[in-house]
């Protein structure tokens, strides 16, 4: 890759950075879009071993893409997003990711397939692991910041991400125990 087209790549990707998510950070202030890719990532590599048959390479490598066409839209929460909003932000960044020089050009669309598909092991990984990211940071955050369907949500989303796998099946309970005593510690805000 030249020089060039990295820092042409780059800089369309730092807009992760300034694009912030429907999360606070524990501090208060909004997370970024780049701040949930990347301790996604994180979660990968350090569940390397609890998923010997996988190659947590691919799944580290889906979790720092995944959220690239948000450069494009920005985040929608998931109970704001539309099927409309989910094509357009796949269509952009597809075409975007074609443009890359070769071979990024035709492994990352096809990894981005893989990833929609989730039929794989890495795929379903990389979505679990998505999911229990945004449950973590809401449950890091001050409890002011929820939403009101957002007591549910904690405890539903991302059950039927983690049905394939005992161990994140677990993750999930563990972090929904941590849920409920922030919603029996802290109780609902007042709307």
């Amino acid at each position: 890759m030249k020089p060039a087209e990295l820092l042409d790549i780059l800089s369309v990707a730092e807009k992760l950075k300034c694009n912030t998510r429907h999360c606070v950070t524990s501090t208060g202030r909004p997370e970024s879009v780049a701040e949930h890719s990347w301790r996604l990532a994180l979660s990968a590599m350090l569940l390397e071993d609890e998923f010997p048959e996988a190659d947590m390479n691919k799944v580290i490598r889906m979790c720092l893409i995944h959220d690239l066409g948000e450069a494009f839209t920005g985040d929608i929460p998931v109970f704001e997003k539309k099927d409309a909003d989910s094509t357009k932000e796949a269509a952009q960044l597809e075409a975007w990711v074609r443009s890359f020089p070769a071979p990024w050009n035709e492994s990352l669309p096809a990894l981005l397939a893989e990833m929609d598909a989730l039929e794989t092991t890495e795929a379903k990984i990389y979505k679990a692991l998505d999911n229990l990211e945004a449950v973590i940071q809401h449950n890091e955050s001050d409890i002011s910041t929820w939403l009101p369907l957002e007591y549910e949500l904690q405890l539903t989303y991302g059950s039927d991400k983690v049905a394939f796998s005992s161990y994140l099946t677990a993750l999930k309970q563990e972090i929904d125990g941590w849920t409920r005593r922030k919603i029996k510690e802290e109780g609902p805000c007042e709307a």
